[in-house]
């Protein structure tokens, strides 16, 4: 069967089958300047959703046992994977020769001025910077974005332009959410807070580890991936 002649079966396949958000959606023909963020929580959550991997719906991680609540809408990065390539920037911008990939999606915290009222949604989102985040030994990049054509955030370039306390809010979150109170080590670690072109290099890192990993699916799903581009 020739590739013209599955095209059409896999368009008529998407119209009664949902696409899985991790793979099947497309990380964006714009990326890495515009990325496709499926969002997993939101700030008025209070417990802490993620998606499964195997069946690509939302599952509860765990209620939020403390007062932390993230303050940004907040998921991954389709068809990224942190992995060996991932690791090999951190490794280079910290000296530690013993970091690896945590082996999940890229993460995304999205800017915007708008109130996202639920997860389980996409959205276009322009990266302007990120955290190194380290944790357990293992690179878990967040990525910084505004969301797309926000009126207020839009304007945002880079992470040079957001408030240092909006920056703060976001890496106490971070630096806190696994913590219980009065706790006096942290397993967690943000090395460096990066601006635009670095988290440009990391999501581009993360698609090629994706790649790496995935590339049988990357072919098969190549073809059609046009419902979600930007004109």
């Amino acid at each position: 069967m020739t590739r013209h002649t599955l095209e059409p079966i896999w368009k008529s396949i998407r119209t009664i089958i949902k696409s899985h958000p991790w793979h099947g959606v497309p990380i964006g023909k714009h990326s890495p300047a515009i990325v496709t963020a499926y969002i997993e929580i939101v700030p008025t959550d209070t417990v802490k959703y993620e998606i499964d991997k195997a069946s690509g719906y939302l599952k509860v991680d765990r209620p939020q046992k403390y007062s932390n609540i993230c303050p940004t809408p907040y998921g991954l990065v389709p068809q990224t994977y942190c992995a060996e390539r991932v690791a090999e920037i951190c490794r280079r911008e910290t000296g530690r020769k013993d970091i690896i990939g945590d082996g999940d999606p890229l993460d995304i915290c999205v800017l915007t001025e708008k109130t996202i009222t639920h997860s389980d949604i996409l959205l276009q989102a322009s990266p302007i910077g990120g955290f190194r985040f380290i944790d357990g030994g293992e690179a878990d990049d967040k990525i910084i974005a505004v969301m797309h054509g926000d009126n207020i955030f839009g304007v945002w370039d880079d992470i040079t332009d957001c408030p240092t306390t909006l920056i703060d809010r976001l890496k106490h979150y971070f630096l806190t959410y696994k913590d219980a109170p009065g706790a006096e080590k942290s397993h967690c670690e943000i090395t460096h807070v990066y601006g635009r072109e670095e988290a440009y290099e990391v999501i581009e890192a993360s698609y090629q580890d994706y790649l790496d990993k995935y590339s049988n699916l990357d072919k098969l799903l190549r073809n059609d991936f046009e419902d979600f581009e930007l004109e």
